[in-house]
């Protein structure tokens, strides 16, 4: 088996490191990660400024750009083969709900799987790296078990997988979950830079809305550890009809009604 690693939060990030030495143990496994943190990047490319690969003394390869670049790159060049499955993570904190629209991590994972390649991305709930080797640990076993019931190859796939920060012994087993929903966002903070002008950040993910039973959100705050399979197709396949039928009643050559 041969696994791509790659992530959001840098290549020496605590959470890929522990993720390459659980799956090196099991795998063919390459590095090829950002250079700083690009959390919430999505998918971004990098197409209006070179892109340069380094090779630090742990081998892991680093790019200078965001968490797709990363991918990108690998599959188109980098690496000179397909590999069987791209793994991104283990990021600093949940990828939730709204969250994985705008995740980097879930951005990595989801460009290996643009390229016909399974792919998962793995989040700890809480930041800090507390028991990430157990989160390590936790997706190790389940790679192996993806591996054993013969997903990998064929059809891609993309898995979102959030690990509560808890010893693995204490972990409660894994609930295939749809994505909760968050608030909207808190106010932007305002602050004067030292030369009076006012400076923007953006504030902080709003509080769950929907984490009622069967959500990512209710799963981890329960013990679980939790995956929700993605999709990247955005079409409102519910409202086609409703919308083809407004256009139609809207267009000049629809028929009048008699005054």
């Amino acid at each position: 088996m041969k696994i791509l690693i790659s992530n959001d939060d840098g290549y020496q990030a605590p959470g890929i490191v522990a993720l390459y030495e659980a799956l090196k143990t099991i795998a063919d496994v390459e590095v090829v990660a950002p250079e700083h943190n690009n959390s919430a990047k999505s998918n971004a490319l990098t197409l209006h400024s070179p892109l340069y690969v380094h090779k630090a003394a742990n081998g892991f390869r680093y790019v200078n750009g965001t968490p797709a670049d990363c991918v990108h790159i690998a599959l188109t060049g980098l690496l000179g083969y397909k590999p069987d499955l791209v793994v991104a993570g283990i990021n600093n904190g949940a990828n939730m709900g709204d969250d994985t629209i705008y995740s980097g991590t879930v951005g990595a994972a989801m460009e290996g799987y643009l390229f016909g390649i399974p792919a998962i991305a793995f989040s700890q709930v809480d930041k800090g790296w507390g028991e990430i080797d157990a989160a390590a640990a936790k997706a190790r076993e389940f790679v192996l078990q993806l591996e054993a019931a013969k997903h990998l190859g064929g059809v891609p796939w993309l898995l979102n997988v959030n690990i509560p920060n808890m010893p693995l012994e204490a972990l409660k087993p894994m609930r295939v979950c749809r994505l909760g929903r968050r608030h909207a966002a808190e106010r932007v903070i305002e602050q004067q830079s030292p030369r009076g002008e006012t400076m923007y950040w953006i504030g902080s993910a709003g509080p769950a809305l929907d984490e009622a039973e069967g959500t990512d959100f209710h799963a981890t705050a329960h013990g679980h550890v939790s995956m929700t399979p993605l999709k990247v197709d955005l079409t409102d396949h519910e409202r086609i009809g409703y919308w083809g039928q407004s256009l139609a009643s809207a267009s000049p050559d629809a028929p009048r009604e008699a005054a």
